[in-house]
């Protein structure tokens, strides 16, 4: 199943004429999740990918810049006459806050729900699931992980046929783990494959809690407002250095890291590069690149711009 990041704002609190506020869209086979809605994402996405009928929104905190886009989108489903229910969750005082927000997009037929989210309490969605941990930043703020399944192990047809096995039904048996004419599952299925892992920070001064969270994490989404020569000012508002990220991704031995939630100050290649000193395979996108995640022994995560 195809799983990809499309990154629809990568800006701070305040946008630039390349960087929207934050927004990242998670594409996974049918499945369209946002994480964040800054305002303007809908015209972002209109813009490139199109508005697609999100499945679910996560809100990683209650700042004005990861949320304010959500009203006017939910207002354009409406009107556009979206049929299928949409949850947004998001930390405690999600619901509060947007059921004052109802003036603005009423009360859509398409079955609007809010949900307050506590740590550690998982979403699924069919194969994969959504965790909140709590994050450093100003008031309750929340990273995600995402997380598949672990898979099956491969399925050695050609073995099972050698050791008399017949092709067909018996093979789903087989794949099952039942025994088949003497033949046991683990002669022919491999050890389980492992699912793919994404962590989203959201904003966040560097914890460890997300080490924890992205231990050994396809791609680590990670804040990066400032340069390493503004520490003292990322340490005042609880954001992180492009440096302490790297150092994040480092300890927590990621595959990739992806910077976001830059200041308007950068253009972004000074931040790669510091980061790239610490945690070489870092990457900065753009507003409308991709981040293409296949599955682990099928490559390495890659930025499509």
């Amino acid at each position: 199943m195809d799983l990809s990041l499309f990154f629809a704002g990568t800006a701070g609190s305040v946008p630039s004429a390349r960087r929207g506020l934050p927004a990242l869209l998670v594409r996974r086979g049918s499945e369209r999740i946002l994480i964040d809605c800054g305002e303007g994402t809908q015209r972002q996405l209109v813009r490139s990918v199109g508005l697609a009928d999100l499945t679910d929104v996560f809100l990683t905190h209650l700042h004005a810049d990861h949320w304010l886009g959500l009203p006017g989108m939910l207002k354009s489903f409406e009107l556009r006459d979206r049929e299928k229910p949409l949850t947004v969750h998001g930390p405690p005082g999600t619901a509060a806050l947007l059921e004052r927000m109802r003036p603005v997009y009423g009360r859509p037929r398409y079955g609007l729900t809010f949900r307050d989210l506590e740590p550690d309490e998982a979403i699924r969605r069919d194969d994969l699931q959504i965790v909140p941990f709590a994050v450093r930043h100003r008031g309750t703020a929340f990273g995600y992980v995402l997380v598949e399944d672990t898979r099956p192990g491969r399925f050695d047809a050609e073995l099972a046929a050698r050791l008399g096995v017949t092709p067909g039904p018996d093979f789903g048996r087989l794949q099952r783990g039942e025994t088949v004419a003497g033949v046991a599952p683990e002669q022919v299925v491999g050890q389980p494959r492992r699912g793919r892992r994404v962590v989203v920070t959201g904003d966040t001064a560097p914890t460890d809690a997300v080490v924890v969270a992205a231990h050994r994490a396809d791609v680590l989404v990670h804040e990066a407002t400032f340069a390493h020569e503004e520490a003292d000012r990322a340490a005042q508002t609880l954001h992180s250095t492009a440096r302490q990220a790297a150092q994040v991704a480092a300890d927590a031995d990621v595959r990739l890291l992806v910077l976001t939630h830059l200041s308007s100050r950068y253009s972004g290649g000074e931040i790669r590069d510091e980061a790239r000193a610490v945690f070489a395979d870092t990457e900065v996108p753009r507003d409308f690149d991709t981040i293409e995640i296949p599955l682990p022994e099928r490559g390495e995560p890659e930025l499509v711009r």
